[in-house]
């Protein structure tokens, strides 16, 4: 009975979440990621001859990096010292936080997609993956900010350890790259890195985002104290 009780109170309790939780998203540094990376795919719009697909893919990767930098705000919760002992879990918190961003930022890369004219754009499946590993990586450093520390704001560590790792990316010699040219025969193997990078991203994300057992501990306290007659 009360683990059949749980289940049910699951979607409500995420329904009740998802108002106030829509509430405190950092929306200016997310607005400013998705508006600085628009701006940057539409570029080629305002520039007589601007077809190359070269140019195509650096500006999708730097509007892919511009998306990511703003989704590194995303964890930001002021409040944070005030919510560690409620009782739905950070993991439940951080998940719809993710949720209720990760579509927007979706259509922001369809639309810059279609700013890139036509013969410019280099393969945009290769591209895609590229942007969705930028942005996994993005989401996991904050989420190990978050969770390894007390800061109320971890995108503040993360948009500063994010472009590090991209320069370390660029700078890597060809053969073992991630940012390789369209026609280079280390494409597909660069882009086998990429779903590497990707998937340890998600990997860290996972992991960061339970409860410390210190808190998880703390809160179970604090119920079974509350439930003493």
């Amino acid at each position: 009975m009360r683990a059949r009780r749980s289940r049910g109170e699951g979607p409500a309790v995420i329904h009740s979440l998802l108002r106030p939780t829509a509430r405190v998203l950092p929306r200016a540094p997310l607005t400013a990621g998705v508006a600085l990376g628009l701006l940057v795919a539409a570029l080629p719009r305002l520039l007589p001859d601007a077809e190359s697909q070269l140019l195509g893919l650096a500006l999708l990767r730097a509007t892919a990096l511009a998306f990511a930098l703003g989704l590194t705000f995303l964890l930001d919760e002021p409040a944070r010292p005030t919510t560690e002992a409620v009782p739905t879990g950070r993991q439940v918190r951080t998940w719809l936080r993710a949720a209720l961003a990760l579509p927007a930022a979706a259509l922001g890369w369809c639309a810059a997609l279609l700013l890139i004219p036509q013969a410019a754009r280099p393969p945009l499946a290769d591209v895609t993956a590229e942007a969705a590993a930028l942005t996994a990586t993005a989401l996991a450093l904050a989420a190990a900010a978050a969770r390894r520390s007390s800061e109320t704001r971890p995108g503040r560590i993360a948009v500063q350890v994010l472009p590090v790792l991209v320069v370390a990316g660029i700078l890597l010699p060809e053969r073992w790259g991630l940012f390789v040219a369209p026609g280079s025969p280390e494409w597909d193997a660069a882009h086998d890195r990429w779903a590497a990078v990707l998937l340890v991203a998600l990997t860290l994300w996972t992991a960061s985002v339970r409860e410390p057992i210190r808190r998880r501990a703390l809160r179970n306290g604090f119920g079974r104290g509350m439930l003493r007659p």
